[in-house]
């Protein structure tokens, strides 16, 4: 008789999934900014669908956000600025660890091309 085995544990990192190129908007591109190269490496989906795990990575530009799920950010490398709509900024480099919650909307800038670990729950519509 089989044991079942359960989940296995799931390593982040440049060598997880495959690394897809994301087409942003350009309506959402900030005025002047040049148009960013990003990429993503999704790493994990849980079985809801809900839950994402893995890294991104831009170049520099600046583009709108509005945040429908919550996202914890782990900057890896280079620098980013966030503003939110009504003027408040956080700067954060490599080594810092964030929160962007849903409902948030603001400016997401890349100030140096960054990359970061991410973990995303969206929840479901109400």
């Amino acid at each position: 008789m089989h044991a079942t085995l359960g989940p296995a544990v799931v390593k982040i990192d440049g060598a997880s999934g495959t690394e897809e190129k994301l087409e942003l908007d350009p309506a959402r591109l900030a005025a002047g900014s040049p148009m960013p190269e990003q990429f993503v490496r999704n790493a994990y989906t849980d079985t809801s669908g809900r839950f994402f795990a893995g890294l991104w990575r831009s170049s520099v530009g600046a583009w709108k956000v509005a945040y429908t799920e919550n996202e914890l950010c782990v900057l890896t490398a280079g620098r980013i600025r966030i503003t939110d709509d009504h003027g408040r900024q956080w700067n954060y480099g490599p080594g810092d660890s964030f929160v962007m919650p849903a409902g948030f909307t603001g400016l997401w800038e890349v100030l140096e091309p960054a990359q970061k670990l991410y973990a995303i729950y969206e929840p479901p519509a109400t």
